[in-house]
């Protein structure tokens, strides 16, 4: 795993990806401090509204941005979206009233709605070879769950001596660092995008996901897998504090424990996936996640909750880590921005919908309801994937071109009825069937 930071453009991008990880870790503490000292008990409801703008951004702008990055340099692009970032955060300490603190966090998440996408897609084109590719996955969901881990224990340790103001400092620094690091790489070139069709770039990748079936069972599987995070994200402290009556440090430690499944995933992943194809290693990761949920309402105690967590955070990164390996092979290198953003902004369309629901059921009917909600919503996203992807997932497909005349350059190249890898694009509008 740790041979692909022999290559220095992404070892690079992995330490800006890692500073920048470990300064968003302090502005979410630092944001939860900020709220309490504007709101007071009703912190929570800032929070919540903080993180309902997030997704939104998260769903709307994704795309949109992925439009503009086809137009624009690409190193250029991640670097200006870095220093927006950093901007933004440097005026969080002062703001004086919650409205303030809800158009900062909003155009912040605009910037990262940008950034990751196509940080994301960058990936691929500097590691072409698959099993570097995978390698680097695993490395980054290794580091995600770390640093959520550690970013609370260097922000507690911080509070002993500064204000939470100065965390937010931190956060600054990590954004102008990884700027600082993509700066010092040349990154692939790729195709430009073509004059006058902003639109059809805003939604190119969204008609490339809807129209390839791996693409559509991804779609789904996102929902088994927001379905299953929130109830970890959302009703874990209830969980630990109300249910089992413990306290803040045991809300931490089963959080630790869904990193520490998680992190062990990614460490076994590269090999796993050596053996396996990524279809049937994402759904027993999914199937584990909603197995999981559905059994939390007979967790008796906190040892118990801890070594569940673990499980589902193991299938968590079962599920999440391959993704980037299925988004690769389903597009061209020119379209690969369009459909990571569109993976961004679907799979966070799914967490906009079940983060509310858990919370909302969790209160009114509560956490065992919310459990067995979710739980059904899961299993009905893991059936949906198993119609929509097929077990026979072949790239290699024969088929013809009717629509096409006998001049055009790709049957010139191919003759009229062919096989040849499939992604959609121009010339191939619908997945074909077999001819």
């Amino acid at each position: 795993m740790l041979n692909t930071l022999r290559n220095r453009t992404f070892r690079h991008l992995f330490a800006a990806q890692l500073v920048a990880l470990v300064g968003t870790g302090l502005a979410t503490v630092a944001l939860g401090l900020l709220a309490w000292q504007l709101a007071g008990a009703d912190a929570g409801l800032v929070l919540g509204t903080a993180l309902a703008i997030k997704m939104i951004a998260y769903v709307t702008l994704a795309p949109v941005a992925a439009a503009l990055a086809e137009r624009l340099p690409r190193r250029a692009f991640l670097v200006a979206l870095d220093l927006i970032r950093a901007g933004v955060v440097l005026f969080l300490p002062f703001v004086t009233e919650v409205w303030q603190v809800y158009v900062l966090i909003f155009v912040l998440q605009a910037a990262s709605a940008g950034f990751t996408p196509a940080f994301q897609a960058t990936i691929p084109d500097v590691l072409p070879d698959e099993r570097d590719y995978t390698n680097a996955l695993s490395l980054m969901r290794l580091t995600e769950d770390l640093e959520q881990l550690l970013s609370p224990i260097l922000a507690a340790g911080l509070l002993t001596v500064v204000s939470f103001p100065v965390l937010f400092g931190g956060t600054v620094a990590g954004f102008v660092l990884s700027a600082l690091l993509v700066v010092t790489v040349a990154l692939p070139m790729r195709a430009p995008a073509e004059a006058g069709q902003f639109w059809a770039s805003t939604t190119k990748g969204i008609r490339i996901y809807l129209a390839t079936p791996r693409l559509r069972g991804l779609m789904v599987m996102e929902l088994a897998v927001a379905a299953a995070g929130a109830m970890i994200y959302v009703n874990t402290v209830v969980l630990v504090q109300a249910r089992f009556g413990l306290g803040g440090s045991q809300v931490a430690l089963a959080f630790a424990a869904f990193g520490a499944g998680s992190m062990l995933a990614a460490f076994l992943l590269p090999r796993l996936l050596d053996r396996l194809a990524d279809r049937p290693v994402m759904l027993g990761g999914a199937g584990l996640m909603v197995a999981g949920v559905a059994v939390t309402p007979l967790m008796p105690g906190l040892v118990a909750l801890m070594a569940l967590w673990a499980v589902i955070g193991f299938g968590f990164s079962l599920t999440q880590t391959p993704i980037g390996r299925i988004l690769n092979r389903s597009a061209r290198p020119e379209d690969r921005p369009a459909v990571f953003a569109a993976q961004f902004a679907l799979s966070h369309a799914c967490w906009l919908v079940t983060y509310p629901l858990a919370g909302w059921i969790g209160a009114n009917a509560g956490l065992s309801a919310a459990a067995i909600t979710l739980a059904v919503i899961g299993a009905a996203g893991l059936a949906a994937v198993l119609r929509l992807w097929p077990a026979s997932d072949q790239t290699i497909l024969p088929h013809d071109h009717p629509e096409l005349p006998l001049d055009h350059p790709h049957l010139t190249e191919h003759e009229k009825q062919h096989a040849h890898s499939i992604v959609i694009d121009d010339i191939h509008r619908r997945w074909p069937k077999a001819v």
